[in-house]
Order: structure tokens, then sequence, then C-alpha cells
């Protein structure tokens, strides 16, 4: 049992640092602007427009978006029709929101938006811009939240753990709204994700116990 006990930590450590690695990945910057049609690499945005003009004059041009994720601003190139999910998951490397539905009515792919939950599937990576975001690896990383990540392992609020992710990101808002939920506020809260696994009751248990620890 101890020795159960010290692997537990010793993952734990792990995947705090792992998701502090994934952030200080992110680039902030763009060092090159890639043709997603034909991978030429461009040395500035105008040329890559010249070459749209020149080679593929009825395509959609990339666009340039700058998101402020988990506290650090990233200069991106993607397709305007590419929702925040597939950004994060395809330019960014962050795989924690989701893609399960693709519809907007199972919540794994939740991310904060200025301190609300939203949908990532269901949402324009170029609407968000100007847009405070916040995904499960930002919460990951910040220690002041490892009581809710622990909560969740202690009380089995996920088996395949898929949607695990979402779980966690609108408890989190719901912490940061109100540092207090009953049970019921809990449940309501988590109405919009989906846990094929049915781990619903374990979730509320979570919450709960990590919220009088944060507090």
């Amino acid at each position: 049992m101890a020795n159960d006990r010290i692997s537990t930590s010793i993952t734990a450590e792990a995947a705090h640092q792992r998701a502090a690695d994934l952030i200080a990945a992110v680039p902030s910057a763009l060092a090159a602007f890639r043709c997603p049609l034909c991978n030429r690499d461009f040395g500035s945005y105008d040329a890559l427009i010249a070459h749209y003009g020149a080679e593929h004059p009825t395509s959609v041009l990339p666009v340039t978006v700058t998101l402020d994720l988990n506290g650090k601003l990233c200069d991106l190139l993607i397709e305007p029709h590419w929702t925040l999910q597939r950004t994060l998951q395809f330019r960014l490397g962050l795989t924690g929101a989701k893609h399960m539905c693709d519809r907007g009515v199972c919540g794994s792919c939740t991310v904060i938006a200025d301190g609300r939950p939203i949908l990532a599937c269901q949402v324009l990576a170029v609407e968000l811009e100007d847009v405070k975001i916040q995904t499960v690896e930002g919460i990951a990383a910040d220690p002041k939240w490892k009581p809710l990540i622990d909560a969740y392992c202690k009380w089995d609020a996920m088996q395949c753990g898929y949607c695990t992710p979402g779980f966690l990101v609108t408890a989190k808002a719901l912490l940061d709204r109100n540092p207090h939920p009953s049970e019921q506020d809990c449940k309501e809260a988590l109405a919009g994700n989906i846990c094929i696994c049915g781990t619903y009751p374990r979730h509320s248990q979570a919450i709960l116990e990590a919220a009088m620890k944060i507090a």
C-alpha cells in the first residue's frame, strides 16, 4: 500500500510537470508561414498571400490569429473555419479538450473563456482574440487546483478518462464563481457534461472535497 501511494504521488507530480511543459512549448510567435495546400514555407504573411494569389487563387486564404491561452499570447496561422478544439489539438498540441461528439452536446471539449465554460468544438478560433482562454492543461499546471485533480483521483470520478478533462474544466469554472457549492450546484454545473461510463455521483463528491481544501 505504501508503494502504491508513492507511485501515485510521483505520477501526479509528473502529470503536473507535463502540463507545464506543454504550455511552455506553445509557440508565442510564428517562425514560418506554411501553405497548407503545398506545404511550402514563407518568411512573411504577405509572401504567403502572394503565393495564394499566384498558385491557389480560388482557395480560402489562411488567417493569422493571436490567442491568450493559459496566460500566454501565441500567434497562429490557421484556416478561418477551424474550431478552437481543432486549433488546440493540431496547431498547439494541447489535446485535453477532446474531440468527441463535435456537436456541442457532450462537454468533453470544454475550456474556460473569460471565466465562462464554453465548448471548443462550437466556436471558431478566430472569434476568440482578446479573450482569455484556459484549458485543462493550464489548470493542471497551477498548484492551486491540485486538490481538485487529487479529489477526482481519490473518488474514482473517471473510468476511461476521455470525458474527464471537460468535467474538470467545468468544475474549476464552478469553483471560480462559487467557492462553496452545494451538491445541487455541482449537479447543475455539470449537467452539460456526459460520461458514458456513468461516474456522475462521484463528481459532486470530488468537487465538494476539493472546494474545502482550495478555500
